[in-house]
C-alpha cells in the first residue's frame, strides 16, 4: 500500500529520493521547491500531500523518463536536451501539469528555434587510479581478548571534468556514498569549476564493517543501487550517462580496444 507522508509522520528530508512513474531520482528539498509557487513546489512545502512507494520514496504519478529533463532544469536553470530530443511535447505537457513557468517559457523558446542549442557544446574528461593499503586492526573475540588482523583494501579514486555544469551535475546524482544515515550524493569541488571527485573503498568480506568505517572509508553505488566494486563498474556507469546526453567517446589510454578498463577517457559533444 502507498502512504502519505503525513500519515508516517515523516516530512521530507535532504537527500530526496522521487519515484516519478517507476524512475527514481535523488535529488535534495532546494531543487524540488526551487520554484516555491510550482505545483512541484508545494509538493515538498507540505501543501499538497505526498505519496510514498513500497521503499519509501515519495511518489509521483507522472512521466518518469522526461522528469530528469525537468529536474536538470531546476538544479541548472538551463534547459539542456539531447539532439534530436522528440518528446518536447510530452516535456512541455509535463513541466505544465508541475507549473513550472520558467520552464515552459524557455521550452516555448526552443520550439521557435531561440533555446540553448548553442550552449550543447562540451568535453568530458575522466581519469582513475587505485591503490593497496594494508590495514591493522584488532578483532575482539571476548571480553578481553583482542586478536590482531591484517586486510588489504583497494582505494578508488576517480577524477572528473565536464566543461558543461548541468552535465556534472547530473553526474552526481547518479552516484551515492553509503553512509549510516542514508546516501550521501557527491558535490562538485567548490576550488576547481567544472570538476568533480569521487574517492571510494569496497569493503572486503574479512573487514569488519565498523572497522572500514573507523578509517574514514565510504563506498559507492550507483543510483539504481548497484555497489561499485572497481573501476571498471565506475566507468561503464558513466558511459552510459555520457552516451545518453550525447557525447561521443574521443580517445582512450591506454588500450582504446578496452574502454572499460581504460585509466583515462575523453568524450566531445558538438
Amino acid at each position: 500500500m502507498l502512504n502519505t507522508s503525513d500519515g508516517n509522520g515523516n516530512s521530507p528530508q535532504d537527500p530526496v529520493s522521487v519515484n516519478v512513474g517507476g524512475e527514481v531520482y535523488t535529488t535534495t528539498l532546494d531543487t524540488l521547491t526551487r520554484c516555491r509557487d510550482s505545483m512541484l513546489g508545494a509538493m515538498f512545502t507540505g501543501q499538497i500531500p505526498l505519496l510514498r512507494d513500497r521503499r519509501g520514496n515519495f511518489f509521483i504519478d507522472r512521466d518518469g523518463k522526461v522528469f530528469r529533463y525537468i529536474l536538470n532544469y531546476l538544479r541548472s536553470n538551463s534547459l539542456d536536451l539531447p539532439e534530436g530530443f522528440k518528446e518536447l511535447e510530452l516535456l512541455k505537457r509535463e513541466a505544465d501539469f508541475f507549473q513550472i513557468r520558467p520552464l515552459l517559457d524557455e521550452i516555448r523558446r526552443h520550439e521557435t528555434g531561440g533555446g540553448t542549442a548553442s550552449c550543447r557544446a562540451a568535453m568530458l574528461n575522466v581519469s582513475t587510479e587505485s591503490e593497496m593499503r594494508v590495514l591493522h586492526f584488532n578483532l575482539k573475540r571476548g571480553p578481553e581478548n583482542y586478536e590482531l588482523r591484517s586486510c588489504a583494501v583497494r582505494v578508488y579514486v576517480a577524477t572528473v571534468f565536464c566543461t558543461s555544469r548541468v552535465v556534472l551535475e547530473l553526474l552526481c546524482a547518479r552516484f551515492s556514498y553509503v553512509a549510516r544515515d542514508g546516501p550521501v550524493l557527491p558535490q562538485p569541488s567548490t576550488a576547481r569549476q567544472n570538476c568533480l571527485r569521487l574517492e571510494w573503498v569496497p569493503c572486503p568480506d574479512e573487514l569488519p564493517r565498523d572497522q572500514h568505517q573507523k578509517h574514514g572509508f565510504r563506498e559507492l553505488r550507483t543510483e539504481s543501487g548497484t555497489d561499485l566494486r572497481d573501476s571498471r563498474a565506475f566507468m561503464e556507469e558513466l558511459l552510459r550517462v555520457a552516451l545518453c546526453e550525447g557525447f561521443r567517446v574521443d580517445s582512450v589510454f591506454p588500450d582504446p580496444s578496452d574502454i572499460l578498463n581504460c585509466s583515462a577517457l575523453r568524450f566531445v559533444r558538438y
